[in-house]
């Protein structure tokens, strides 16, 4: 199961209290304080992994603790400090505070941590308060609480390149054919429930390729499915438009496209910066199977847009299609 957002409690470790106890010394009546302190509470702590792939460990787990220190004892010995909870998320997710969504911390590469919770303080033992005046001190310090923090995690895949279009477009047969991603692929909308990573290679140089769950129309306002991965597109760094030119498309190539532009402008304005080529599908269909794409190209034309015509189930033109992927990644 593929799971992209969570909300999550994570509860520190409270310190151990500080002991109050004396020496027992023969003729020595109390003989000086020897009480030890606490231990310290364990941390809770998120650390960024590039082997794990989704939050479903979190969405299991709602609230999280770590260990609680252990008390101080006679002898003058400490208490246990207690052990840290170190736990695995995706590289690409964000922390959010709950409810505002306020940004908390990015991991957007791997190896990074961050202790969302610290531990409590141990107390101090009755040691700590002998004095020259207080020869029997009876006091000692309770351990503190461990910070608690409710939070929410949001995975945004990282991926070089996304693939963007509408239901039944061809992303999934076509990162199929590319990568060695298996998605499942039907011939009805929504076939994929959850974004797809695959590894594109060509020589020494590879790069990550996301198919992104069809949009449709209105996704920005949550219709569809498009609202729950429109995320996944703010961290690639190149869109493809995969259109679909057979007459079973709900719109012709140059409205699918402007359409698709739309909802990711309406959705996040930045997105509109980045560098983007469209490919249009299916071109191994009879001329009377599939709609004219030559408003789009004149559209192409004018503005300077890269246009690619390929067959994603025939393996058409997929070679010059890698080759303009790795150029852009050069660049």
């Amino acid at each position: 199961m593929f799971v992209d957002k969570t909300i999550n409690q994570f509860i520190a470790g409270r310190g151990g209290n500080g002991c109050v106890s004396f020496r027992r010394e023969k003729y020595v009546p109390k003989g000086g304080p020897d009480g030890g302190d606490g231990g310290d509470g364990g941390s809770v702590i998120l650390k960024s992994a590039a082997q794990v792939k989704s939050l479903i460990d979190l969405k299991y787990r709602p609230v999280i603790r770590a260990e609680n220190g252990k008390p101080g004892s006679g002898a003058n010995r400490h208490g246990k400090t207690g052990l840290d909870t170190i736990i695995e998320i995706p590289a690409g997710t964000v922390i959010k505070s709950f409810p505002d969504e306020i940004l908390l911390y990015d991991f957007s590469r791997p190896g990074q941590m961050l202790t969302i919770a610290r531990g409590g303080r141990g107390g101090k033992g009755n040691t700590h308060f002998k004095s020259s005046t207080r020869q029997v001190p009876r006091q000692a310090t309770p351990g503190t609480d461990g910070e608690s923090i409710k939070v929410i995690c949001e995975l945004k895949l990282i991926a070089f390149a996304g693939l963007l279009g509408f239901p039944n477009a061809g992303k999934s047969t076509l990162i199929s054919r590319l990568t060695k991603a298996r998605p499942k692929i039907a011939d009805y909308p929504f076939t994929t429930l959850y974004p797809h990573l695959g590894v594109l290679y060509q020589g020494h140089q590879s790069c990550v390729i996301a198919d992104i769950p069809g949009i449709i129309p209105n996704a920005h306002r949550g219709e569809g499915m498009g609202i729950e991965f429109l995320r996944h597109v703010e961290r690639t760094q190149l869109l493809l438009y995969l259109l679909d030119v057979s007459i079973g498309s709900p719109y012709p190539p140059l409205e699918a496209f402007k359409i698709l532009r739309n909802e990711l402008s309406l959705y996040q304005k930045q997105l509109d910066q980045k560098p983007f080529f469209v490919v249009l599908n299916k071109m191994d269909l009879e001329d009377k199977e599939r709609h004219s794409s030559a408003d789009l190209s004149r559209y192409c034309t004018r503005h300077g847009i890269q246009l690619l015509r390929i067959s994603a189930l025939r393996g058409l033109h997929l070679d010059r299609l890698k080759q303009k992927i790795f150029e852009n990644l050069d660049e």
